[in-house]
């Protein structure tokens, strides 16, 4: 049985579309909030993912990237009412496989469901190796569980939180854009995603407070640096 994770907002719109994919033969799992969708792959790995890009507190392209993080062969349906072929390009770019515009047909979804299986296959793709870490200084991140190691203890990261950290840290000495980050994590680099970018770094300069040789340092107008002296 195909597995399908579902993941839309829109309590009509859903509610149609997963009780008629359950009539169909899929094993369907749906969800509302973005903020919840990577807390199911440890109980449910999808065949595929349908995937609303405008969504509650995390948005879709943003989870797009999360989950192609630990399942790069995992084959993402993004559902949007975007219209631009700019939009378009940027689902792609952020790992979608395929993209369909509202309204849809529910035909033409099972249709695309189906192709996307025939071209990925039915196994469940294997995540990334678990034993993945990522050194610190005093400290150690183990991205597959946003766990960040530090001397005292373990500090439990959210979702966004170790997607930016695991960011900053990739880039060793070099200067981190700004702009790349918000694009990167929040999918627009609006105001108030602006502003949400401040209160993540001010929480992880606390989460580093342990080690004096780690700085993030801000450059006014470019971005920042991640030092680990």
């Amino acid at each position: 049985m195909t597995k399908v994770f579902y993941i839309e907002d829109e309590p009509n719109l859903g509610k149609i579309i997963n009780d008629t994919l359950k009539l169909q033969g899929f094993e369907v799992v749906w969800e509302t909030d973005g903020a919840k969708v990577m807390d199911h792959f440890a109980t449910f790995m999808p065949d595929v993912c349908v995937l609303d890009i405008m969504l509650p507190n995390v948005d879709g392209l943003s989870l797009c990237r999360q989950i192609k993080n630990r399942f790069p062969a995992l084959p993402i349906i993004f559902l949007t009412a975007k219209i631009e072929t700019e939009d378009l390009v940027i689902g792609f770019e952020a790992g979608g496989t395929d993209y369909m515009r509202k309204p849809f047909s529910i035909e033409e979804l099972i249709v695309r469901i189906k192709n996307q299986i025939a071209i990925h296959g039915t196994s469940a793709p294997e995540p990334k190796e678990s034993s993945e870490e990522i050194v610190i200084g005093k400290y150690k991140y183990l991205p597959q569980r946003y766990e960040l190691i530090a001397p005292s203890g373990i500090i439990n990261l959210s979702s966004r939180e170790g997607e930016l950290l695991q960011m900053m840290a990739g880039k060793g000495s070099q200067i981190i854009q700004r702009k790349d980050l918000l694009l990167n994590i929040w999918g627009d680099d609006s105001f108030f995603n602006s502003r949400n970018l401040d209160v993540y770094i001010k929480k992880l300069r606390n989460y580093f407070k342990e080690d004096q040789n780690i700085e993030i340092q801000t450059l006014r107008g470019k971005g920042y640096l991640f030092l680990v002296r």
